[in-house]
């Protein structure tokens, strides 16, 4: 078949096109005037290869189906960092990235991807060459967790482009990866006894502890926590921002605001704190910070804790841990997973069964156990109402 009509077979140096046929592939193409440029796809047979040129000749007129831009991986990560910078392009949940994610991802592209796979089109990347980058950081002891990080834009560039018609991307080359596993020891969750004892050897920082070990609150969010945000009368913790360290004053990671329930064992910690706060007659004023508007160092209050805790022999924790330490406790005192995901402002339920669900009641001993004292206690009240209303007590309650 001749080029002209936009089919022909691709034969191989070593093909030697004996009279029954070879079974080199066929190429397709079609024109787009609109992009000034073919768009071709080989097939295995003519048929199939010709079938495919008159669907897509539709799809052109249609503009469904535009010519591939020349586009390098290195063009698409500095379009696809920048989109995100600007919240044009957005995480999974539709919320956009926060400002540390996008230097995670920029350093992790920049480091370790672009060197090896900037200068090709995005195109031409396939699945292989990926797969031979994610073993030679393996190989070059990077641990799983920072390679995930690494390939977690590049998986998003190419779910970006396979969703654009004119990029030319019709199979997402990321799909398949064989990734290292992720292996890590649990966060450190402390008990009850031991978050009194952590709190007492405090003399500085203790309201700030507490706060994150009974309210669960990220240290960003810690950190922003305005006087107008803590609502002693009504009980409740208004989570409506974070701090990023360049970025100043964010969005709370899932985006939205949240109320945190204030226990008795805080609001003590709470309200001491407060009425001896230089500036606690400014609503906009910072909870901790070390001025009224100045967020208090990152670092700070786990370096002074930590000498306190070592010279008092005590096995010290950080404020992430005191944060998984709050989902524990509130998981032992009977609140319930949908509760539990909105005090700590999970975008999703599913994340907070993930990350706990090792921590809630779930054996066949404690679900049987639930159901007998569910039971028992509904078949009493029944009892009783009908002692109430004189009728048979002795009769069988479903």
């Amino acid at each position: 078949m001749a080029a002209s009509a936009g089919l022909r077979q691709r034969h191989g140096n070593g093909c030697k096109q004996p009279a029954s046929g070879c079974k080199c592939p066929w190429e397709a193409w079609v024109y787009s005037a609109a992009d000034g440029g073919k768009i071709r796809k080989q097939f295995p047979t003519k048929a199939v290869a010709k079938a495919w040129r008159e669907d897509a000749r539709g799809q052109v007129r249609r503009k469904e189906l535009r010519a591939p831009k020349p586009t390098t991986l290195r063009q698409a990560a500095d379009e696809w960092l920048d989109g995100a910078r600007r919240s044009v392009i957005r995480n999974r949940s539709g919320d956009p990235y926060k400002p540390a994610a996008i230097r995670s991802y920029d350093q992790g592209l920049r480091l370790r991807v672009l060197p090896a796979l900037g200068h090709r089109k995005l195109s031409d990347i396939t699945r292989t060459d990926l797969q031979d980058l994610v073993d030679k950081l393996v190989a070059d002891g990077l641990n799983a967790s920072t390679i995930g990080v690494t390939m977690l834009p590049v998986r998003a560039i190419y779910k970006r482009a396979t969703a654009r018609p004119d990029s030319g991307i019709t199979i997402n080359p990321t799909t398949g990866l064989q990734m290292p596993a992720v292996r890590g020891g649990r966060d450190r969750i402390a008990s009850p006894d031991e978050c009194a004892k952590l709190l007492a050897a405090l003399t500085q920082d203790r309201a700030l502890w507490a706060t994150a070990m009974y309210g669960g609150l990220r240290r960003g969010e810690l950190q922003a926590l305005r006087v107008e945000d803590v609502d002693l009368g009504a009980g409740v913790i208004h989570v409506r921002r974070g701090w990023d360290m360049i970025e100043g004053e964010i969005t709370t990671k899932s985006g939205r605001d949240r109320r945190v329930p204030i226990a008795g064992v805080l609001r003590d910690y709470l309200d001491e704190h407060l009425l001896g706060l230089g500036w606690r007659k400014q609503p906009d004023g910072l909870v901790f910070g070390s001025r009224a508007r100045s967020p208090f160092d990152a670092g700070g209050p786990g370096t002074r804790a930590r000498k306190v805790w070592e010279k008092a022999r005590l096995d010290g924790i950080t404020l992430h841990e005191c944060r998984h330490t709050f989902a524990s406790l509130m998981i032992a005192a009977g609140v319930n997973a949908k509760a539990l995901s909105a005090y700590m402002g999970h975008a999703t339920i599913s994340i907070t069964l993930d990350r706990y669900g090792h921590l809630m009641p779930g054996n066949e001993d404690e679900a049987a156990g639930l159901l007998d004292t569910y039971l028992e206690r509904a078949n009493t009240a029944a009892r009783l109402a009908q002692l109430e209303t004189g009728a048979n007590p002795g009769a069988s309650v479903g």
